[in-house]
């Protein structure tokens, strides 16, 4: 945990807060210790910069998981449009 803090500029108590949040849920090693994904640490990186913004740490949760909803809806359009089996309209 000390490490991954370390890599995103924040402090292991922050990455617990965050779990907490339910934002990221780490999988853990057969120790016991948390280990985090590429994508949980770019989600903690987005929460500390809203947090480092002023923004309250719930706030900043929810905003990153409805930019993660948005981001999946834009993609799932984009692939329907793409693909012709979009919507007809007419």
């Amino acid at each position: 945990m000390g490490r991954a803090a370390e890599m995103i500029g924040t402090t292991p108590a922050f990455l617990r807060a965050l779990g907490e949040a339910r934002l990221i849920e780490p999988l853990r090693s057969a120790g016991g210790h948390r280990r985090y994904s590429r994508y949980q640490l770019r989600i903690a990186s987005r929460a500390r910069e809203l947090v480092d913004e002023g923004t309250p740490i719930e706030a900043a949760c929810r905003i990153i998981i409805l930019e993660d909803q948005l981001e999946e809806a834009q993609r799932i359009n984009e692939e329907l449009r793409t693909s012709g089996d979009g919507p007809r309209t007419g």
